[in-house]
C-alpha cells in the first residue's frame, strides 16, 4: 500500500490570483492614460470583453420594462372592464326605473314605487322585502307588479316595509283569464325539483278549449286581490289533461322574481281595471323583452355602419367630381 501523501495543491487559487494582479495592474496603468487614451480602451473593452455583459444587462432591462409595461396594460384593461361593468348596471338600473315611472304615469296613484330586497336566508327564498309600508298606506294583499307585469303580492306590513311573496311561493294562487276573455282558470305555482325548475300553470279550463303557444294570460280581477288586466304570463304548452274535461298549461312567467330590484305596490282599498296600462303589442315577458332590446341594439349598429359607409362613399364622390381634370 503506498504511503500517504497529501493531495497535490489545487492551480484554480493561483490563476484566479494572478488574473487579479493583472486586473490591478491595468487599472493603475489606465489612470496614467492620457483621456484620448483612456477613452479608446474603454471604447474597446466595451465591445470586446465586456459586450456580452452589456448585452445581457440590455436584454434584463429590457424584459423588466416589458413586464412593467404588461402590468400596467393589465391594470388598466382591468380597470376599463370594471368600468364597463359598473356602466352596464348603471345603464340597466336606470333604464328600469324609467320604465317603471312610466308605468306609475299610466296606473296612477294608486301604486307607490319601492325598492326589493331579498332576505337570503333558507326557507325565504319566494319572499322580499320592499320598503313601503303601513305609512305608505300599504295593506296586506297589495299586489306587486313591475313594467313586465305581476311580481307577487304583501303577505305581511309593518310600520315602514313589508313582505311580500313572489309566484314561486307554492301559496301563490292568483285568478286568470287569456288575454281575449275567452277562457278563465287560476293560476298557481307547480314546484320543480329544485327552485329554478319552478313553474307557472294555469289550471281550471275546459278540456276542449285549445289555446294558442304565446297567448298572453292576465289576472281577471275576480276574488277581489288582483286587479284586472296585470300580464301573469304567456302560454307554453299543455301540462295535463285530465278526465276528457279539464286541462291545464304551462306558462312562461312574465317576471324573473330574481332580477326584480324595483316595484310598484298597490296602495289604498280600490281595485282598477289595468288592462289599458299593457297594450296588447307591449305584453312581453323580461325574457323576451331582454332579447328584444339586444336585436334593437344590433339594428342600431347595423343602421349606423351603414350610415357612415354611405357618408364615406358621398365624400369619396364629392371629391372625385371636384378633382379638375388634366387637359393634354
Amino acid at each position: 500500500m503506498p504511503p500517504y501523501a497529501p493531495e497535490p495543491e489545487a492551480t484554480g487559487g493561483r490563476r484566479q490570483a494572478a488574473l487579479a494582479v493583472v486586473v490591478v495592474l491595468l487599472a493603475l496603468l489606465a489612470l496614467y492614460l492620457p483621456l484620448a487614451g483612456q477613452q479608446r480602451a474603454a471604447w474597446v473593452m466595451r465591445f470586446s470583453v465586456l459586450r456580452p455583459f452589456i448585452e445581457l444587462q440590455e436584454r434584463i432591462r429590457t424584459s423588466a420594462l416589458r413586464a412593467q409595461a404588461v402590468d400596467v396594460v393589465q391594470a388598466r384593461l382591468d380597470s376599463l372592464t370594471a368600468m364597463m361593468a359598473t356602466q352596464n348596471a348603471l345603464a340597466d338600473e336606470n333604464r328600469t326605473l324609467r320604465s317603471l315611472l312610466e308605468l306609475r304615469g299610466r296606473v296612477g296613484p294608486g301604486f307607490r314605487t319601492a325598492s326589493v330586497v331579498r332576505p337570503g336566508t333558507a326557507g325565504s327564498e319566494s319572499m322580499f322585502l320592499v320598503d313601503v309600508g303601513v305609512r305608505d298606506g300599504v295593506a296586506v294583499g297589495a299586489p306587486v307588479i313591475d313594467r313586465h307585469g305581476l311580481v307577487g303580492v304583501v303577505r305581511e306590513v309593518r310600520p315602514a316595509t313589508a313582505v311580500g311573496m313572489d309566484w314561486t311561493h307554492p301559496d301563490f294562487r292568483a285568478s286568470a283569464m287569456l288575454a281575449d276573455g275567452s277562457a278563465y282558470g287560476v293560476v298557481e305555482n307547480r314546484r320543480g325539483d329544485f327552485r329554478e325548475a319552478d313553474r307557472l300553470v294555469l289550471n281550471g279550463t275546459a278540456y276542449y278549449e285549445s289555446f294558442p303557444r304565446g297567448m298572453p294570460v292576465l289576472t281577471s280581477g275576480l276574488g277581489g286581490v288582483f286587479p284586472r288586466g296585470i300580464p301573469i304570463g304567456v302560454v307554453d304548452e299543455v301540462a295535463e289533461a285530465e278526465g276528457r274535461w279539464r286541462k291545464s298549461y304551462y306558462l312562461r312567467p312574465m317576471v324573473s322574481p330574481s332580477a326584480v330590484t324595483h316595484v310598484l305596490v298597490a296602495v289604498g282599498d280600490g281595485l282598477l281595471d289595468l288592462t289599458p296600462v299593457w297594450p296588447p303589442d307591449s305584453v312581453l315577458t323580461r325574457v323576451d323583452a331582454v332579447l328584444q332590446e339586444q336585436l334593437d341594439r344590433e339594428r342600431v349598429i347595423v343602421l349606423e355602419d351603414s350610415v357612415r359607409l354611405l357618408r364615406a362613399r358621398l365624400e369619396e364622390s364629392r371629391a372625385g367630381s371636384s378633382t379638375p381634370e388634366v387637359i393634354r
